[in-house]
């Protein structure tokens, strides 16, 4: 049982790296929260490097592969992520911020390994779990902020979810972790309320287009397409907008 659950978190893991390089390059973008994304690639190459020069495995090579996927997602994020945010967030600032939050994610995942030790993988069972936790959060923020599913999909979502499922069974269940229990039962919480968002977006989609105020959604506009301020407010008639008055929403 402990050699399968091992085996199917790995299997759903991978798909759940290969999915978001796959789907950041199609709607260019970066399909995993860059708070997420830096405790992981930090996790991932520390113990990668530790096994591989501890004691080879194969769970040794499959951080190393893991830490390499999420390489690349990190370059999607640096490629497409500035197009993200306001126009103040300039390129140097953005470059900035995704450096420190990087070191931060190595300063973190040090000092699990000091408080916890590497016996039993103690540092690396908990941080691991507190980091899916928030992943998992962050992957309904990422919706929300992006008003649907652009940048993400539902196989990123299934995969995501049993992956974490499967050690929480093994470290929860089996060995009896009530920690490990916790937070992998709130991480499905999480995992399945982000599963039916996305399939509810499916359903949806012309309620992701407009907002509950009756505004169109605003983007910023590329080359050629009109402003935030040349979209008109839905329902509003034409002369009142042409008239400098402000609306109800002070434009």
């Amino acid at each position: 049982m402990d050699l399968f659950l091992t085996g199917l978190s790995g299997l759903a893991w991978t798909i759940v790296y290969i999915a978001s390089i796959r789907v950041g390059f199609r709607d260019k973008t970066y399909a995993m929260p860059i708070a997420a994304l830096g405790l992981n690639i930090a996790w991932e190459w520390i113990y990668a490097i530790y096994d591989l020069s501890s004691a080879p495995g194969a769970q040794a090579y499959i951080n190393l592969a893991w830490a390499l996927a999420d390489v690349v997602i990190l370059y999607t994020f640096f490629r497409y992520g500035r197009a993200e945010l306001p126009k103040f967030v300039t390129r140097p600032i953005f470059v900035a911020w995704g450096v420190a939050i990087l070191a931060t994610s190595v300063t973190v995942q040090l000092l699990f390994i000091h408080e916890f030790g590497l016996v039993d993988m103690r540092a690396a069972k908990y941080s691991a779990f507190l980091q899916n936790l928030l992943m998992s959060g962050l992957f309904i923020a990422m919706f929300v902020a992006r008003r649907g599913p652009r940048g993400q999909s539902l196989i990123i979502g299934v995969a995501k979810w049993i992956g974490t499922l499967a050690p929480t069974i093994l470290f929860g269940v089996i060995e009896g972790s009530t920690f490990v229990l916790g937070l992998g039962t709130l991480c499905s919480v999480f995992d399945l309320g982000y599963i039916g968002l996305l399939l509810w977006a499916r359903q949806n989609l012309a309620l992701l287009t407009t907002d509950p105020t009756g505004l169109t959604c605003l983007r910023e506009p590329k080359a050629g397409q009109p402003s935030a301020r040349e979209l008109r407010v839905v329902g509003t008639p034409a002369p009142f907008q042409a008239s400098g008055k402000r609306d109800a929403f002070g434009r």
